[in-house]
């Protein structure tokens, strides 16, 4: 018995499948190490399949074609990738600004979910982003604009590295902004609180105001801390359908 399969619609789902596979690895919260590398190949086969009925087919004329084409889609896909950890990355970014201001940045500890060295509010807020993205089905909307990128980009199209290159400046502009929204207001009020410290300084020196600056800074940390923090389930949504409109705004 011989089965015989289009090389035309077999091709097109490799590509396409090489594009959702380079995409899970660097877009979060697919990217977390707690996510197995079988089922981000599973989900990313599934998704081609999915979406290899609706695309032009593609032929790729000799071995060297076809592997330059796969070539292409996987840095496709992790350009897209890159931009929504981009977006996602302000909430990281907030939670190491309060660690920073907040005096928690000395008992930095090992987070074996990104493989880094990160302080309490840095994980805690890191690791909020990623159940909000499952809760609220934020990753259903990620993959959504991930598949709508091959109406906007076919597989056969070549990436726009000018439009690649100011989206990408335009993240990180985002990033730094998204940041200093949601942790600004933290930063304001311990900066306030070492400038009060300084001005107790000198008018009694006697009270070694800055050896008490420790536990008052701890506190109002986690006081106002616990405010940022309500704020963040709005703060993904938004981030979110941010991180789409980059990725069809490349593909465009």
């Amino acid at each position: 018995m011989s089965v015989a399969l289009p090389l035309a619609g077999l091709q097109t789902t490799m590509l396409a499948g090489v594009r959702i596979v380079a995409f899970l690895v660097i877009a979060p919260p697919f990217s977390q190490r707690s996510v197995p590398s079988i089922v981000k190949v599973t989900l990313a086969l599934a998704l081609a399949l999915a979406v290899a009925p609706r695309l032009e087919p593609v032929a790729a004329d000799g071995t060297g074609a076809f592997v330059g084409a796969l070539v292409m889609q996987a840095v496709v896909g992790a350009a897209f990738g890159f931009l929504v950890m981009l977006a996602f990355s302000a909430v990281q970014s907030a939670g190491t600004l309060i660690d920073l201001f907040g005096g928690f940045q000395m008992a930095a500890a090992f987070d074996p979910m990104s493989m880094t060295s990160g302080a309490q509010f840095q994980r805690l807020y890191q690791m909020a982003a990623v159940v909000l993205l499952f809760v609220t089905d934020g990753y259903q909307v990620v993959l959504a604009g991930l598949v709508r990128t091959f109406d906007a980009l076919p597989l056969g199209a070549v990436l726009d590295l000018g439009a690649l290159g100011e989206a990408v400046t335009t993240g990180l502009s985002q990033m730094f902004v998204g940041a200093m929204q949601i942790a600004g207001p933290l930063l304001v009020v311990l900066f306030l609180a070492d400038v009060g410290l300084g001005l107790l300084t000198r008018v009694a020196p006697a009270l070694n105001a800055f050896a008490m600056g420790f536990p008052l800074k701890i506190l109002l940390t986690l006081s106002f801390g616990a405010f940022a923090f309500l704020a963040l389930p709005a703060v993904i949504e938004g981030l979110t359908g941010r991180s789409v409109e980059a990725m069809l705004g490349v593909a465009q």
